[in-house]
């Protein structure tokens, strides 16, 4: 199979970089998200919309993903979520009045979304949501519940929730996607940042407190919202992992750099090369297999994936421990409350992969759909 690049993809990846190296991310990051919306860099993968984004083929949006990652100092994207998840989701069910309200300031990095799924005892079993959705005298939803690891919900405008809107509704059945403003009176919705054992805070709890969604911000329609979440899941894979292969080969070189650099009289110990040797090349793997699939079509892409990388990547802490010493033992040092956890990169690497093989569906539901979706193995029992 050939995974080269079109010829074209040439100048594209050449215009990007020269945007990108004239246009150094030395800004806080939503002035960085309008940045990129200026330079018309937000919906590659949208296809012909009027909304103001610049249009990519499949391959020009891996290779303005990579650059983007290869660029020193880029800062995660705030706008991710809206830009790739919320987006394809809008235009795939959004009613024209939604997309016409939501998409333009995505494209314009001016409207930061985060994402209302999981729940305390609902996270990779994303049907056992509770958090409900009930209709008021004026027609309106009033949200009450609470959802967990929520992405940049400090810092979002609008989140989109999956909630069940109709009562005594069980598992699959019954729930609805609403999007929801955070700034809302009253307290109606409060964020609580959560400390990681990295001493950082990217995840937050989201408690709803009879918050107010629009009857016109139903997306799909009433009950549907399982069938829409799951095609929103869908799109959280894709050109994102070849992106996030980049990071990763970029990790993986800096615990090469390490190796190489304790190695006592030049010569790395046998055992850890063959753990570097066997990083570098199930890489490659995960790369050919992400170009190989890139098209969709496969069914069990997303959920292969998923598990490839969440291995490759906890592996890849435990040999950056493994290469950093019995130094990598000590800390973290100098805490308290008002001071974050000092780590190296490397500690930092291995205990914010530990959740690499829970969070975004957890390694066994990943294995229970290439089992019963793929392979068409009998269904597992599960409590009603």
């Amino acid at each position: 199979m050939d995974f080269a690049f079109p010829p074209e993809d040439d100048t594209f990846r050449h215009h990007a970089r020269a945007w990108l190296d004239a246009h150094p991310p030395d800004r806080a990051p939503r002035q960085w998200e309008r940045t990129l919306g200026e330079g018309g860099w937000i919906g590659l993968g949208w296809g012909e919309t009027p909304y103001g984004n610049r249009t990519g083929t499949l391959t020009q949006q891996v290779v303005w993903a990579e650059e983007y990652a290869r660029t020193p100092n880029t800062p995660p994207r705030l706008g991710h979520i809206g830009e790739n998840l919320l987006a394809p989701t809008l235009l795939a069910h959004g009613t024209p009045a939604q997309k016409d309200r939501f998409l333009p300031g995505v494209a314009r990095g001016e409207a930061i979304w985060c994402q209302g799924y999981s729940e305390p005892g609902a996270g990779s079993d994303l049907a056992a949501v509770r958090t409900s959705a009930t209709r008021d005298s004026t027609g309106a939803y009033r949200l009450s519940g609470q959802k967990i690891w929520t992405s940049y919900a400090h810092e979002a405008d609008w989140c989109f929730v999956l909630a069940r809107t109709e009562s005594g509704s069980h598992r699959h059945h019954g729930l609805s996607l609403l999007l929801v403003p955070m700034d809302q009176p009253g307290g109606r919705v409060e964020v609580r940042p959560i400390r990681q054992l990295t001493g950082t805070s990217e995840f937050n709890e989201v408690f709803f407190d009879g918050a107010r969604a629009d009857p016109d911000h139903l997306v799909g329609g009433e009950g549907n919202g399982w069938r829409v979440a799951m095609d929103l899941l869908a799109a959280e894979r894709g050109v994102s992992t070849l992106a996030q292969q980049i990071g990763f080969e970029a990790e993986l070189e800096r615990v090469i750099q390490r190796a190489e650099s304790g190695a006592e009289g030049g010569t790395i110990d046998p055992l850890l090369r063959d753990r570097i040797v066997r990083q570098w090349a199930e890489l490659r793997t995960m790369r050919w297999n992400a170009l190989r699939t890139l098209g969709g079509g496969d069914p069990a892409a997303p959920s292969v994936a998923k598990l490839l990388w969440g291995g490759w990547h906890q592996r890849l802490g435990e040999l950056a421990m493994a290469v950093r010493g019995a130094a990598g033992a000590v800390g973290p040092y100098d805490w308290s409350e008002e001071r974050p956890y000092e780590l190296d990169a490397f500690q930092r690497l291995f205990l914010f992969s530990r959740a690499d093989t829970i969070y975004g569906g957890s390694d066994e539901i990943q294995r229970t759909i290439i089992a019963e979706r793929v392979l068409g193995l009998p269904r597992e029992a599960r409590g009603q």
